[in-house]
């Protein structure tokens, strides 16, 4: 029988929106100063993490608008080597927003990878922002719909979070522990702003459960809050696989350069996963991705689209697969 060389996202996702294969770290950095150490460590691991300027948390008030333009800079540089860079402009009740968004989408937008939308209360309020992040970046020339990003951290957005997953060019829930906390006004103790307590209040298991749920249903990516310890790599990792393990979360923020590694430690399969997700999908395209047995287990397209999803992440993350894999699945990708 003719090795079946369909794509496993065409053999295995057939009119389906396919969840985007991101970077599972995404760092961000207010200051210029730290942008373009960030940049820099992009330039040596490889666009294992993405970079988030912050014109939210990062511009000085007052200066919102040349904050806005170093950004802008920033991200249409040569320095900006793979195209990862995005910009959390500000919320929707502040008066830079619109500002923030002519000035990065205007001038970078073909080089912007995405937007991120912070405090949403609203499915008409977040649909108002993407309406214009989009009408300005087709005015700067950008051929294709510029992703969103929405930060779940109010009541209104939790509230509907799904209706926001469906919104059109949203690419990535982003769940904001700290702000979400803080609105409760004293009803979630400080305790869970680290862990164990994130992971434990059950307010907060409701709140993470229902993003990653609407993120999944929706084609989204969902993206876990930040860890408050900085450098110790192995609380950090231990967040990062809680968050991945146990909530499906497959995106995590840094906000300090020693968080980077363990996060993307932490995301990346099990590398004898990886070796039984090729296998198993190499000898699913050889039957035509009919049933098949392996190790005298069956298998069929519901275990073929984890093993897919494996075999991405171990992409995105930097882990090796195996050849016969990496050509069939992989070729042109690099």
């Amino acid at each position: 029988m003719p090795i079946d060389i369909t794509h496993p996202d065409k053999a295995l996702f057939p009119g389906e929106k396919t969840i985007p294969v991101l970077p599972v770290c995404e760092h961000f950095a207010g200051s210029e100063k730290l942008i373009r150490k960030a940049m820099s460590l992009q330039r040596e691991l490889g666009p294992v993490f993405d970079i988030t300027c912050d014109c939210e948390d990062g511009a000085q008030a007052g200066n919102e608008a040349r904050h806005a333009e170093t950004v802008a800079a920033l991200i249409a540089s040569p320095e900006n080597a793979f195209g990862r860079l995005g910009v959390r402009i500000h919320d929707s009740t502040h008066p830079s927003w619109r500002a923030d968004v002519d000035t990065v989408v205007g001038t970078a937008g073909a080089r912007l990878a995405y937007v991120t939308i912070p405090k949403s209360t609203s499915v008409t309020g977040a649909s108002e922002v993407i309406e214009y992040v989009q009408k300005v970046a087709r005015r700067a020339g950008r051929p294709t719909a510029l992703p969103v990003h929405i930060l779940i951290e109010t009541h209104g957005a939790l509230r509907s979070v799904f209706e926001l997953a469906e919104l059109p060019h949203v690419e990535v829930l982003d769940f904001g522990l700290m702000d979400f906390v803080s609105g409760h006004h004293g009803a979630i103790g400080a305790e869970a702003l680290r862990s164990p307590g994130q992971f434990e209040h059950a307010l907060l298991l409701r709140a993470k459960a229902d993003v990653v749920a609407a993120g999944i249903a929706a084609g989204v990516v969902p993206a876990h809050n930040v860890c408050l310890n900085l450098k110790d790599a192995a609380t950090i990792g231990a967040d990062a696989r809680r968050a991945r393990q146990q909530f499906g979360f497959q995106r995590m923020w840094s906000i300090h350069p020693a968080q980077i590694q363990p996060i993307v430690e932490a995301m990346r399969p099990d590398l004898h996963e990886i070796e039984d997700a090729s296998a198993i999908l190499l000898a699913a395209q050889d039957e035509a991705w009919g049933p098949i047995q392996y190790k005298g287990e069956l298998h069929d397209r519901a275990t073929y689209r984890y093993f897919w999803s494996i075999l991405k992440r171990a992409k995105i993350t930097g882990v090796a697969i195996p050849l016969g894999a990496l050509e069939r699945f992989f070729a042109g990708a690099e």
